[in-house]
């Protein structure tokens, strides 16, 4: 029922990442589990957009889509950029969006744990997409416990969720959470002293907030970082004229790698 995807350019690197290794014995590999991008996400703020069908049909007979960007986004999702264009993309994450949605959390749990690739060794949990429901967080909570030799890491804005399921849970040495700055509940991340992640503009700008950059999901997912906060460049399509869209073509003129490359996988 759901659909778990292979990893994307940037998620191939942690094959790479030595401290990592001892994940992906036996030949196990890294997935990701995608949904909708901004219909998915209920405390994005800064980065809130969604890939919306137009109403027209293309010539290969695939729904249009548009980006809606939300009044206060900063920099567009790159997520909702590929689903926009990508057919194939919108209609997978859609798919898993819909299925979890309408789902009792016991449903969640049995079908996270049992659509789980046998040989995944490390889950993304969203390339795409956020916890959109506390009893969801929940559930991957149970299959994180459920699984304790595969690994799973997620950024996320749904801080009040996280804070409400760290009363209830012990902290999991496989389940690794990032909180994403950019959201409508931005000032629990300090209430709550919590590991962060923040979109930059510049390499100057991370290094006087003396944060890491973060090129290759390595910070997210090690758990021995699981209290280091650190940045992304920012990245992806920016809309024309806006202070994302400069600051990448400085990126650009300066020759500052600020893409990951993030073929969508499905």
């Amino acid at each position: 029922m759901l659909q778990f995807s292979d990893a994307n350019t940037k998620l191939e690197k942690l094959y790479k990442v030595e401290a990592l290794a001892e994940w992906l014995t036996d030949n196990r590999k890294v997935y990701s589990l995608d949904l909708l991008s901004g219909w998915s996400c209920p405390f994005a703020h800064e980065c809130l957009s969604k890939a919306t069908p137009t109403g027209e049909i293309s010539k290969a007979g695939n729904p249009r889509m548009k980006i809606v960007d939300g009044k206060d986004t900063k920099f567009r999702c790159f997520s909702a950029s590929q689903e926009a264009l990508l057919p194939n993309v919108y209609s997978l994450r859609k798919g898993n969006f819909d299925a979890l949605r309408d789902m009792h959390i016991n449903d969640m749990i049995h079908y996270l744990h049992t659509d789980l690739p046998t040989d995944a060794g490390i889950i993304r949990i969203h390339v795409a997409g956020d916890f959109f429901s506390s009893d969801y967080m929940q559930a991957w909570y149970n299959v994180a416990m459920m699984n304790p030799n595969v690994l799973f890491y997620a950024y996320t804005k749904s801080i009040r969720y996280w804070q409400f399921h760290i009363k209830e849970y012990p902290i999991l040495d496989n389940l690794v959470l990032t909180a994403s700055y950019g959201g409508s509940d931005d000032e629990l991340i300090q209430e709550y002293d919590l590991r962060s992640a923040t979109v930059v503009f510049s390499e100057s700008e991370a290094n006087i907030s003396g944060l890491e950059i973060d090129s290759d999901d390595s910070h997210a997912a090690r758990p021995d970082l699981r209290n280091q906060s650190f940045a992304l460049l920012i990245h992806g399509v920016q809309p024309k004229g806006s202070e994302a869209s400069k600051a990448l073509q400085l990126l650009r003129k300066n020759r500052v790698k600020h893409s990951y490359n993030r073929k969508a996988k499905t």
